[in-house]
């Protein structure tokens, strides 16, 4: 096992980034629901950045050196602790810490089975100031409160980023291998390798801009280039769209850009870096059969399962070969691929303040949205081995400090984190919002044994989550 790579900078930026990343998300989340309980008057006894079993890296009351005798109340009914005098109802009675574990954080809110399971106290009667106390309402808004400052948190980062840097697009006409088509797109006239021109006689400019793309989706003639001379005008039938939206519900996209195969990164004891590949080569062909796009590229990889092949690239202009290059059991190279704004030539739109912000807002639902869709993949056994701990996470990020990259994969992380916490799972927002629903409809609290037998099962599913997380990342990792 070479344990080389966790000596170089590459590895020591990413793990810095990565632990920068978390800390921000982390404090977010939890600030989430702090804030909508302090806004409802319910007492916070903890919140904490990462777990503190047993210990504390750093803690602090404010309240043990802020001390005061309060005489009317912040927000609602005021109770003084008997020991100190200080208002349990405000910010200064919150015990602050960083725990040691970084595998999340807490805030642990009075009168909640959460994961500190202080069943003790909640057999106690309930008490004013609890969040078992407050409406269901009140309550469903605490739980959400993470989630909602996660989805916020990811708007500000790509407001912040398309104010400071733009925003790159993409023209159709700059997809130099054209777009891939569905069966049912085929059907009306489309072909592998089309380069989108025009809808309706207009030239589209952004293939990434929901209104070029809904002008397209709605078009009754579509003009596109082929094989890079021929142009030709395709006329869209009507009911085409409901066909589209059949397939769209069975996962299946009508349209999708041609990628050539460059390389991002490739990981480590893997084929691709024992090959030599390095960032920017551009795969040509396997075994002599040419991949000009992923589409080809996979094809060949999968006919060579288990196998090694050979490999032909580009690289700064000159055509290169590799040997015996090793593909796994699953047909992976074991790379990382550059994105769409790397490979083909990108325009930067720029937006003034208050144009920043809605742009910022679409973008961060957009990937909410994406994200979502994708998320039923990880049910299938393909999912369940594309699963990662840290160790995938960190991967993501820049081998090189630049903190366009951060912000960008730090924003997706948090969209990542709010869609995973309301997962209908005991123990996440989501299981807790799914009881207080019920409770809504029905009228009904679930019991305190109920709560504790749920928390306990959730608990266990996502210890259980997350060693086969941490099992993927080792065997990507380490073992091979």
């Amino acid at each position: 096992m070479d344990l080389s790579f966790f000596l170089t900078q590459s590895f020591w930026i990413k793990t810095l980034e990565l632990i920068l990343a978390l800390s921000i998300l982390v404090v977010f989340h939890e600030l989430g629901h702090y804030s909508f309980a302090r806004l409802f008057g319910v007492w916070v006894e903890k919140f904490y950045m990462f777990f503190n079993y047993k210990f504390s890296l750093v803690k602090w009351k404010p309240g043990k050196y802020l001390k005061w005798f309060s005489h009317g109340s912040e927000m609602g009914a005021m109770e003084e602790d008997s020991t100190d005098g200080e208002n349990k109802n405000s910010w200064r009675a919150t015990e602050y810490g960083i725990g040691w574990i970084p595998l999340g954080g807490y805030c642990a809110i009075s009168g909640m089975i959460d994961e500190s399971m202080n069943t003790e106290a909640m057999k106690q009667p309930a008490k004013p100031y609890e969040f078992r106390s407050k409406s269901a309402w009140k309550r469903l808004l605490i739980m959400l409160g993470g989630v909602l400052f996660n989805l916020l948190l990811a708007m500000i980062i790509y407001s912040g980023i398309v104010y400071t840097q733009g925003e790159q697009v993409i023209r159709f006409t700059d997809i130099t291998e054209g777009m891939a088509f569905s069966e049912t797109a085929k059907k009306v006239g489309f072909t592998d390798g089309d380069i989108i021109l025009m809808a309706d006689g207009h030239e589209l400019e952004n293939m990434v801009d929901q209104t070029d793309y809904n002008d397209l989706l709605f078009a009754k003639q579509v003009t596109v280039l082929r094989n890079h001379k021929d142009t030709i005008q395709i006329a869209i039938p009507k009911g085409f769209i409901s066909e589209l939206e059949r397939d769209a519900k069975e996962g299946i996209a009508w349209m999708a850009p041609r990628m050539p195969v460059v390389i991002k990164e490739t990981l480590l004891h893997q084929g691709g870096e024992k090959a030599g590949l390095k960032q920017g080569d551009r795969m040509v062909a396997v075994n002599n059969v040419p991949t000009p796009t992923y589409t080809e590229f996979t094809a060949e990889l999968l006919k060579n399962k288990g196998k090694t092949i050979e490999l032909q690239y580009s690289r700064d202009g000159r055509t290169m070969v590799a040997s015996n290059v090793p593909i796994d059991a699953d047909g992976k190279l074991g790379i990382m691929l550059a994105d769409i704004y790397s490979v083909y030539k990108t325009q930067t739109l720029h937006y003034n303040f208050f144009q920043s912000i809605p742009r910022g807002i679409k973008m961060g639902w957009e990937q909410t949205i994406s994200y979502i869709k994708q998320l039923k993949l990880i049910f299938t056994p393909e999912g369940a081995k594309s699963v990662g701990s840290f160790g995938t996470i960190g991967s993501i990020f820049p081998s090189t400090w630049n903190w366009v990259g951060f912000w960008n994969i730090t924003a997706f992380i948090s969209i990542i984190l709010a869609v995973m916490n309301l997962l209908p799972i005991p123990a996440l927002d989501g299981g807790h919002v799914l009881f207080l629903i019920f409770e809504m409809i029905t009228r009904r609290k679930p019991s305190l044994k109920f709560m504790e037998v749920a928390q306990m099962i959730g608990m266990g599913l996502i210890i259980a989550l997350m060693l086969l997380a941490i099992g993927n990342d080792i065997f990507r990792f380490v073992i091979k």
